[in-house]
Formats: C-alpha cells, structure tokens, sequence
C-alpha cells in the first residue's frame, strides 16, 4: 500500500510521490520562543516526528528543515516588558524549546534555521517580487500586493486557507505606506529602540511570511515535498508564504499538512486564554515517554481535548506495552504487522496503529500465561518495532529506560529544591544565601537562568 496523505490545498488524501525518488524534503513551521512551551506546541513537534519517523522507516533519505522564529513582536514585547535584550529573551526560550523536544524524544532536525541568519536571502526574494510587479518599497517598509497576484494569471489566494480575498485581515498593526487593506509586510521599516538590518529599500526587520518561504526554499529548493504546521498557521501565514513564493515563480510545497490544536474546555490552548501546560508541570504528572504517547494518540487532523483523566489513563495504556516488553524479556525489535504498515500508510492514522500494538501486546500475554515464551518474545519484538515508528519504543535510549527517567525525576527534584531555597533567600534579601546556592549548582555542572516563569534549570 502506497502511503497516502491528506492534502490541506486540495481537501483530498492523496499518493505520496517525491519530488526526487526516495528522499522526501519537510519544512515545519517551528517555534517563535516567548515563553514556556507548553504540550499546544509540542503536540505539532511530535506530529511531525511520527511522519518523519515513517518516511525513514520506509526507507526515505529525508531532509526535514524546522525553523525558529527568533525575531517577532511578541518577542519585542515580552523581553521589553521584562527589562531584558530581545536576543537574551529568544535565546533562554529557545533552549527551553529544545530542552523539551529532547524530553519528548522528537529527532533533531536536520537543520534549525532562524530568521535573523537569512536576511541576505530574504533581500533576494523581496527583490525577485518587486521586478515581477507583485512587492513594492513603502516608507522604508516592503509590501506584498495582495491584488496585483489575484489579478495574476494562475493565481491560486485563498485556495489553501477557504477565504474570499474581500473578507481577509492580515492582522498587522502598522500599516504605513500600504495600498490595499490586505496586502502584507514582507519587510518592516526600522522604529526606534527595536532591532534592525540594512536592506536596499531601507533599515528594518523581516516580515512573518517572507521567513519561511525564503528559508524553506534556500534549504530544500524551489520546489520540494511537504510544508507542515498548526491549523491555525492556513491563514495568514501559509496563504501568505504560498503567495510570495508562486509568486516569486518557485513551485514551493507539492503536499501542505496540518495538524489540530489541544484544548481545554473546547478552546484553543494560547497564552491569552490563561489555559496553558506547561512541559514541566505536566512532567510532573507523567514521564516524558507517557506525555509523547499521549500528544501522539490522537490522529494528527483531530482535535486533542486536554484533561488530567485523559493524560493518565494514556499513561496507563503505554504502561501495559511497556510492562509486557518487560516481561517478555526484552528483544530486540522484530517486524512490523500488516495492520500496522496499513495504517500508518493510511495518512498516518495513529490510533488504529495503537490498536494494532495493544491487539499484539494482548495476544503476547495470552502467549506467557501459556508458557509459550518464544512466541510472547517474537511478539514482543515486533511490538517494539512498531513503538519505536510512533517514538514510543520502551527500551529507546532517548527515554533512558525507567530507571533513568526516575533518576532525573530525582534529579530535578534536589534542584528545585535548591531552586527553592535560593528564591526565598532573594525575597528575604539574603544574596550572599543566594548566591551560595547558585555556586553549588555551578560547581555541579548546573546552569540556572531566571526566567519570567522563574528560575529554570539545565546541565551545562
């Protein structure tokens, strides 16, 4: 069965076939770090490494390219409103994102590319949009004009997204110099106090949209296989990018996939809802195997509906194939079933997957209380085969096996507590107590970065 995904542009499951024979290229829209990552966040990240992990298991060579958003004006706002650099703020945020990715067990990328890096590329674009008539320089800012492309013969805005270009709002606050209403900032004109790079049509920093465009087709060429993101990224943003980028005549993404949001109370998990859970005090509850398991079970175009009950009892189903694996003795993986491989196929529909695996892990259990320890550890090994597509596998030395993960739980706990300890020695003003704890920690390899969210830990 040929692997089958559900296409956003065209609303239909179609064949995966490769721009280039056996090597599938992904641009995933990454993170903009202001704050915490929370499991809204992590839930595209794991989505996406379970594509990614099929695409290798079906023996692709793949370039998958998730960038990071390191210049926005939330990230103004916050690190302003916090007294600190923007590029401190983005950085500290940025390596809790990576810091929580790891936990998860989601692959490095094959490269992380952030917008500041690319500027030289996205003077390139701006200046292709410009001479085809589709981008003019306003006021130090550059514009992408919105009619001009839908006037344009094979124009396809609003295709992606279902909206009617009279009925678009961009969202952008600073609109001097603009045209038309729904044109949009390929390039913002410089304000004082905020950062800024020199352009031929002035000083100032990167719009949105032109980051991802000019960074996915720098790394994977002008046409390439998958863009992927949140729902919430269709419109503006991935209307946008497609916009510049046919526009610029770059083919761009033959196959566009979106995954749902978590919510909580059926609401969007956000900052701005007050609802959201963070990596760590959900670690608190789970192992970080048990979160993944958890932000994976659900297929990736369906709604995930966050509740403490749903978490545990997820927990609990990747116990049993974690205990049976156990039991088994612990085999090396083994075969994928046919009803797996006809599911992941399926644009990978990860709950039937699941089903697949606990339908194995029952029959494996039937097999030990026969005494049938062979065919239980056959069994096995092909349960661990099909974890580790879904990053799950309970021996997968990303995890550390459970010993481990207790042991940085145990971890983590001795530092918070001393965490603890030097918070309330600051409120006490006592900064010689303070900055005794801050020096044991470093003595023992221990960073501590004082966030908006406070003290956070990692090992140097």
């Amino acid at each position: 069965m040929t692997l089958r995904i559900y296409d956003t542009a065209t609303r239909t499951p179609r064949d995966f076939v490769p721009v280039r024979e056996g090597h599938a290229s992904i641009y995933l829209c990454g993170a903009t770090p202001q704050a915490q990552p929370h499991i809204g966040h992590l839930r595209s990240g794991v989505a996406f490494d379970i594509l990614r992990r099929w695409f290798l298991e079906l023996g692709y060579d793949v370039a998958f390219v998730r960038n990071v958003t390191d210049i926005d004006d939330k990230i103004l706002t916050k690190a302003a409103d916090n007294g600190r650099p923007w590029w401190e703020w983005v950085s500290t945020y940025e390596r809790e994102f990576t810091r929580a990715y790891d936990l998860l067990g989601v692959l490095p990328p094959s490269v992380e590319p952030r917008a500041t890096g690319h500027v030289t590329q996205m003077v390139d674009y701006m200046k292709r949009l410009i001479d085809a008539g589709y981008a003019y320089p306003a006021q130090g800012s550059v514009y992408f004009d919105v009619q001009a492309w839908v006037r344009a013969e094979g124009s396809d805005y609003g295709t992606l997204s279902g909206n009617r270009v009279e009925e678009m709002e961009q969202g952008e606050t600073d609109d001097r110099g603009k045209r038309g209403p729904q044109d949009f900032a390929l390039w913002k004109a410089a304000k004082p106090g905020e950062p800024s790079w020199p352009t031929p049509w002035g000083d100032g920093r990167p719009g949105w949209h032109l980051e991802c465009s000019a960074m996915a087709t720098w790394y994977l060429g002008e046409t390439f296989d998958i863009h992927g993101g949140g729902l919430d990224l269709q419109f503006p943003h991935h209307e946008n990018e497609i916009a510049q980028a046919h526009a610029a005549g770059d083919g761009f993404a033959n196959y566009w996939m979106h995954n749902h949001w978590v919510t909580m109370a059926g609401e969007k998990m956000s900052k701005s809802l007050g609802n959201v859970l963070s990596v760590p005090a959900l670690l608190e509850k789970v192992r970080p195997v048990e979160l993944r398991y958890y932000l994976g079970s659900a297929h990736y175009r369906s709604v995930l509906e966050y509740s403490e009950s749903a978490l545990l009892e997820a927990a609990q189903g990747y116990r049993r194939i974690e205990e049976f694996v156990d039991r088994a003795g612990s085999p090396e993986p083994g075969e994928l079933t046919e009803g797996f491989v006809e599911a992941m196929n399926d644009d990978l529909a990860v709950p039937r997957a699941l089903a697949e695996i606990h339908g194995q892990v029952r029959a494996g259990n039937t097999a030990l209380a026969a005494g049938e320890k062979d065919e239980a550890r056959r069994i096995a090994g092909n349960v661990r085969a099909m974890a580790k597509v879904l990053g799950v596998d309970p021996l997968d030395e990303r995890f550390g096996g459970e010993g481990s993960s207790r042991s940085d739980d145990v971890l983590d706990a001795l530092i918070r507590a001393e965490l603890d300890t030097r918070t309330q020695a600051r409120a006490d003003k006592d900064f010689a107590a303070a900055d005794a704890v801050r020096d044991r920690l470093a003595a023992a390899g221990i960073e501590v970065t004082d966030t908006a969210d406070g003290p956070q830990w990692s090992i140097k």
